[in-house]
């Protein structure tokens, strides 16, 4: 199964309602992430404070719009979205954890739920062969395809989606690197953080 194209399945979306756009600046400290971890990443720490930019449907719009997401900012697409992300957050941050019973991981169930949201209808075109996306609501659009991208990233580089080796940070990134041992989301921030308290804690026992 090809990959879905993001724009023409949220250009379709659109079409039922105005986009909303925001000129407000994306906050976050990471963005440009792939989908299912740039939507991890509205929740990030900030002077030792959580934030979370999808507190209302303002911070959605931003993040629509960061990812080329051209739907409605509304209630119903902001509920859906974090209910994609509380699933992938349960996946992703425990994917090596299991019931008790040996049943399958909760977070695969909650994704398996997103997923139940939407469907890829194969379609013959004038160019030929593609994939058409279908949703039960469009409302669920944003968070199924983030969703769906997750599912792309465990079968391309399962070993690369990382979290943020820093112990107060809560971001997660692709590692794109050449030997795939990156542990920062940015050295300038958390990789440096950790050099310091590597130094401060030498110079302490010094």
């Amino acid at each position: 199964m090809g990959n879905v194209n993001r724009s023409s399945t949220l250009e379709r979306l659109a079409a039922e309602g105005s986009p909303t756009v925001s000129a407000v600046t994306d906050p976050r400290p990471l963005t440009g992430e792939p989908l299912a971890l740039d939507l991890l990443n509205t929740r990030w720490i900030s002077e030792g404070v959580p934030q979370d930019l999808l507190t209302d449907t303002g911070g959605l719009a931003v993040w629509l719009a960061a990812n080329g997401l051209a739907l409605p900012a509304d209630e119903t697409v902001l509920r859906h979205t974090l209910q994609a992300r509380d699933a992938l957050h349960a996946v992703v941050d425990a994917t090596s954890r299991e019931k008790t019973d040996g049943a399958p991981l909760t977070g695969t169930e909650r994704i398996e739920a997103v997923l139940a949201h939407g469907r890829i209808r194969l379609t013959l075109t004038p160019q030929g062969p593609g994939e058409r996306t279908e949703f039960e609501d469009p409302a669920w659009g944003p968070g199924w395809l983030a969703a769906r991208n997750y599912l792309e990233l465990l079968g391309t580089s399962p070993d690369r989606i990382r979290h943020c080796a820093h112990e107060s940070c809560v971001l997660h990134f692709l590692d794109t690197s050449r030997n795939g041992t990156r542990r920062w989301c940015s050295m300038a921030s958390c990789g440096n953080r950790a050099k310091a308290s590597r130094h401060y804690a030498r110079t302490k026992e010094d």
